[in-house]
């Protein structure tokens, strides 16, 4: 059955709208990320407009994410305190994103932006993250089951401020995640993703926490900064869709449960394999659409 759908005003079917749902919902669940930098080319790709993909999808992933961080909770892999830190500069860097995302679009070069975005910052990433994951692999075969240090101590662990995460088992400056938050938390807004598949790596590769810890603490603070984006659009830009975000949050209540049991049956290395893996695909299918020639090379707009 279609549905209309008022904001994005285009038709879709339901059970399309759900099945992507539960799908983002299981990598959430699965590899601690919002799962936005997939949903949210895949609404584009399906012709929702990119401005409309962007603001609803943040709405999507609260709902992934607290079922997400439901099922770590329980397992105990959540550093709240490390969360705090990270949602505090999430809402502030979210908040700028959300005033940036309004200028852009006033000046008509939110779409270009967004695809843009993506296809830098997931390619870069995904290819970091791909070469680390095969070199972790490699190490691991050849030295047994001997564990090396993901992370090097250099100037940023000397800053001021520091305080000690038992939970991470780490004692560093609170401005480090606090700055790295806010960074985040602008292309959040910008991009419509929770803005784990940045965050993930940097607190693995850059603060230095555990990998099992980092996937639910991501989740926990994805909540409140994608609650806060989610706001801030609807008020300012009127662009999230409600109808579409409440279907993709049905399927992916169900699909982060799922994800969060099969995330646990994963070494650290094959999980972000996995998701490197999956960042690299969709920004090379975001690439080839920006340098290819579009079907219609001109548009018709009928002015009230």
């Amino acid at each position: 059955m279609y549905i209309y759908l008022p904001i994005a005003e285009v038709s879709m079917h339901i059970a399309v709208i759900i099945g992507l749902g539960g799908g983002v919902g299981f990598l959430s669940g699965m590899f601690g990320v919002g799962g936005g930098f997939l949903m949210t080319p895949l609404l584009i790709f399906l012709g929702v407009p990119p401005a409309i993909a962007v603001s609803t999808e943040a709405n999507q992933i609260v709902a992934s994410s607290v079922s997400g961080v439901i099922a770590h909770w329980r397992r105990g892999n959540v550093d709240f305190k490390m969360g705090g830190i990270l949602l505090a500069g999430g809402v502030v860097g979210s908040s700028l994103g959300v005033l940036l995302f309004s200028i852009l679009r006033d000046i008509g070069q939110i779409d270009l932006v967004i695809k843009l975005s993506y296809v830098v910052f997931l390619g870069l990433i995904g290819g970091m993250m791909l070469l680390e994951s095969i070199r972790a692999i490699l190490r691991t075969r050849q030295a047994g089951a001997r564990r090396g240090k993901l992370h090097q101590h250099n100037w940023l662990h000397g800053l001021p401020f520091k305080m000690r995460f038992r939970k991470s088992k780490l004692y560093i400056s609170a401005l480090l995640p606090f700055f790295l938050a806010a960074m985040v938390g602008v292309l959040s807004a910008i991009m419509g993703v929770g803005g784990g598949f940045i965050l993930v790596p940097a607190m693995i590769y850059l603060l230095g926490m555990p990998t099992y810890v980092v996937i639910g603490t991501s989740l926990f603070q994805i909540i409140f900064v994608t609650a806060n984006i989610t706001v801030l659009q609807a008020v300012q830009t009127q662009t999230v869709d409600f109808v579409l975000a409440g279907l993709l949050l049905f399927g992916a209540v169900i699909g982060a449960q799922i994800g969060a049991r099969f995330g646990t049956r994963l070494k650290g290395e094959q999980l972000r394999g996995l998701l490197a893996l999956m960042v690299l695909g969709v920004s090379v299918k975001l690439g080839i659409e920006l340098i290819t020639a579009p079907v219609d090379v001109f548009a018709v707009e009928f002015m009230k």
